[in-house]
């Protein structure tokens, strides 16, 4: 498939292979985000969400780090948005659009992912991180609390009392203790980080599309269910799987013993 790379100016978005590749272009401001960032991502993602041919997604960033959190050069408050409707009208769709994407995102943490970065870094589906790279919950150091969804993704990946921790100290965690506390999925070196990222992205795209659609809702779904809820919707989401055309497709090629063609079906 030939790539395709889109116009934006404070991010890229890379097409090719059946893997949309995000990256935070401001590498000069350590890809601090600024209102301009965010309202490009977020064209992005759903750039991403509606490309059929786009069946998995690596967000990453340019240069030494993944993203800096917020551009603490603009102003909140006065002629300007607060604090509160920045979270709600720019922040929140981010988060919720990769949260909500029904394709596997996965995080190439390049260098620190401080502040909303490293939530960013959480919202994804999968996070890989070089060595040498950083997660700061910072926010207590400009007298903030953390936002952009740290507070729920937090304790869900590393349990309550390291969340705390975390989020009530605000120390930097390397990539190889985020890694040992389950805050990344594994650590490689960074001059292999986007070759595993990709390697990663394409076998989630060699997938049935609608599984795994249909798996994201299910984890989702499980957060926020005890396990009678949960059961109950996993049947509802496997009797939607049961009758697709990838299905009929995996258990053929099973059978056959061949790689299967799923189409989203």
């Amino acid at each position: 498939m030939a790539g395709t790379t889109a116009a934006y100016t404070a991010i890229r978005l890379d097409v090719a292979d059946g893997v949309a590749t995000i990256t935070l272009n401001r590498p000069d401001a350590l890809n601090a985000l600024d209102r301009p960032m965010k309202t490009e991502l977020l064209a992005a993602l759903r750039s991403a969400g509606r490309d059929r041919s786009v069946r998995a997604v690596v967000l990453t960033g340019e240069g030494r780090a993944f993203c800096a959190g917020q551009d603490l050069r603009e102003t909140f408050g006065g002629s300007e948005p607060t604090l509160a409707d920045e979270l709600r009208d720019r922040y929140n769709p981010v988060i919720l659009a990769i949260a909500r994407l029904p394709k596997p995102v996965v995080a190439a943490v390049n260098g620190v992912a401080a502040g909303a970065g490293c939530s960013l870094a959480l919202a994804c589906d999968i996070r890989l991180a070089a060595e040498g790279a950083s997660f700061v919950l910072a926010f207590g150091r400009v007298g903030l609390v953390p936002d952009s969804g740290a507070s729920w993704f937090l304790p869900r990946l590393v349990g309550a009392g390291r969340a705390a921790e975390l989020a009530l100290i605000g120390d930097p965690v390397t990539a190889e203790e985020a890694a040992r506390i389950g805050l990344v999925n594994r650590v490689v070196p960074a001059a292999a980080l986007m070759d595993e990222a990709m390697a990663l992205a394409r076998r989630l795209a060699d997938g049935s599309p609608l599984a795994t659609a249909l798996a994201k809702r299910a984890l989702a779904f499980s957060a926020e269910s005890d396990l009678e809820a949960a059961l109950s919707h996993e049947a509802t989401l496997q009797g939607i799987a049961g009758r697709s055309a990838d299905h009929a497709e995996g258990v053929a090629a099973f059978r056959e013993k061949r790689p299967p063609r799923f189409t989203g079906e």
